[in-house]
C-alpha cells in the first residue's frame, strides 16, 4: 500500500499542500527551495501570499548577490524598488501591515515621483550605494526643491515630500542587504504643507447647480444630474459609486453598501432623505433591472459640473468636493465628526476628518459664534439699566 505523498501540487504553481491540509510557498532562492507556510487554507489567500513571497525572496536574491560581490549601485536600488512598487505591496508598516496591497493609481505616482527623482539626478544609477554622502542628498534636495514646473510654479510640497521619501527608500534597499550603513537621506528635511481651503457651494447653490445640470439638453445631462446627487449625498468616491448595485440599496434598513473601496473595507452609508428620494425615483425608471445592475448610468461629470458652473458664476468643484460638500453638511447638521469619518471609511477614527473639517463655512460659523455666551453680558432689554457688567474671575 502507497504511503500518502508529503506534498501535493495545487493548481497555483508554486503552493503546495502539506499531508495534514496546510499551505506552503515553494520558492527557489540562491540555490535551494525555500518552503513558507502560508497560515491558510484558502487557495486564494494562499495565492496572494505566496505572490508576496516570491517577489521578496526574488528581490532579496538580487540585493544579497550584488552586495556581496561590492558592485551594488544605485540602479540597482532603483531596479528593485520599481519590481516591488509595480507588484502592488505598500513600502509603509511592519508585520501584517505591510502586505496591504496599494491602489493602481498609487503605483502609478510612485512611478512618477521615482522618473522625475531621477530626472533631477542624472547620475544616481551609476553611483556605488557607499559613496553617496548626506551632503550630496542636500544638494540634490535644494536643486529639486526649485524645479519649476511647466506652470512657471516651484513644485509642490506634497510632491517634493514624497520624492524625499522615495530617496529613503531606495537607500533602505542597500541598508537592509549590508551594503552600506545609515541612510544619508534621512535626514532631509520637508516642506510645509498648507491645508487646502474648501470653497464649497452653499445648499441653495447647489440646488441650482443640479438644476442647471438637469436641464442641461444633453444626452446625459439628466443622468450626469442623478450622479453628482449621489455622490453629494452619500458622501462616494467615484469608483466606490460606480459599482454600487440595485442589490446594495437596502430600503427598510436605511443603508447603502459600498463594496468596492479605497482602502478594500466595505462599508455601510445611511440613506439620507435626499438620497432615499433619488434612489427611489431611480427605482420606477428601472424597475426591470436586475439586482446586479448599476444604479448609475454614468461614472463622470466633470465637464457638465463645469459647464454649470460658469453658467451660475460659482466657484468650481470637482467629484471629490461633494465629498466634501456631504462631509461639511452632515457636521453642520449636528453628525458628531467620528460619526461622519466612519460613513466616509476612514480609518483613523475621525483625526482627518478633524483635521479638514474642523472649521467649516463661513456663514455657519458666524451663526455658531451667535450662539455662545458665558453669561456675563446683560440681555439687549436690560441695556438701558446702569447695572454694572459682571466680570469673569479666572
Amino acid at each position: 500500500m502507497n504511503a500518502e505523498k508529503t506534498w501535493k501540487p495545487t493548481n497555483i504553481q508554486g503552493v503546495y499542500r502539506h499531508k495534514s491540509g496546510r499551505l506552503y510557498s515553494r520558492v527557489y532562492c540562491q540555490g535551494s527551495d525555500k518552503w513558507v507556510a502560508l497560515k491558510t487554507q484558502v487557495l486564494e489567500v494562499a495565492k496572494a501570499r505566496h505572490l508576496e513571497i516570491a517577489v521578496n525572496y526574488g528581490l532579496q536574491a538580487k540585493t544579497q548577490a550584488a552586495a556581496a560581490e561590492g558592485r551594488m549601485t544605485m540602479g540597482d536600488c532603483i531596479r528593485i524598488y520599481e519590481e516591488k512598487v509595480k507588484a502592488g505591496f505598500s513600502l509603509h508598516g511592519k508585520g501584517r501591515q505591510s502586505r496591504r496591497r496599494v491602489a493602481e493609481r498609487t503605483i502609478q505616482f510612485r512611478l512618477e515621483l521615482l522618473r522625475a527623482l531621477l530626472r533631477s539626478w542624472p547620475e544616481l544609477p551609476k553611483l556605488d550605494v557607499r559613496k553617496i554622502t548626506p551632503q550630496d542628498c542636500e544638494r540634490w534636495a535644494d536643486t529639486y526643491c526649485q524645479k519649476q514646473t511647466r506652470k512657471d510654479r516651484t513644485i509642490s510640497a506634497n510632491r517634493f515630500n514624497n520624492s524625499v521619501d522615495t530617496m529613503r527608500h531606495l537607500f533602505e534597499i542597500a541598508i537592509k542587504t549590508s551594503a552600506r550603513h545609515g541612510n544619508p537621506a534621512s535626514e532631509l528635511g520637508k516642506l510645509p504643507v498648507r491645508p487646502k481651503m474648501l470653497t464649497l457651494p452653499s445648499r441653495v447653490q447647489f440646488l441650482s447647480f443640479i438644476s442647471v445640470i438637469r436641464s442641461g439638453g444633453g444626452r446625459f445631462s439628466r443622468k450626469c444630474a442623478d450622479y453628482i446627487e449621489f455622490l453629494a449625498y452619500t458622501g462616494a468616491r467615484k469608483k466606490e459609486a460606480a459599482h454600487v448595485c440595485w442589490q446594495d440599496v437596502d430600503f427598510d434598513k436605511g443603508t447603502i453598501l459600498l463594496s468596492v473601496t479605497k482602502n478594500g473595507r466595505s462599508r455601510y452609508v445611511p440613506m439620507i432623505a435626499e438620497a432615499r428620494q433619488l434612489l427611489e425615483r431611480l427605482k420606477k425608471q428601472f424597475c426591470n433591472r436586475c439586482p446586479q445592475a448599476p444604479v448609475l448610468q454614468v461614472r463622470e461629470a466633470q465637464q457638465a459640473m463645469d459647464r454649470a458652473s460658469k453658467r451660475i458664476a460659482m466657484k468650481r468643484i470637482t467629484h471629490h468636493d461633494l465629498r466634501h460638500l456631504f462631509a461639511t453638511v452632515c457636521i453642520e447638521s449636528g453628525v458628531d465628526i467620528p460619526t461622519v469619518s466612519r460613513w466616509l471609511g476612514h480609518l483613523d477614527g475621525g483625526v482627518l476628518a478633524m483635521r479638514t473639517y474642523g472649521h467649516l463655512r463661513d456663514e455657519h460659523s458666524r451663526n455658531s459664534a451667535n450662539k455662545v455666551h458665558f453669561g456675563g453680558l446683560p440681555e439687549p432689554a436690560r441695556l438701558v439699566r446702569d447695572d454694572p457688567v459682571p466680570t469673569l474671575v479666572s
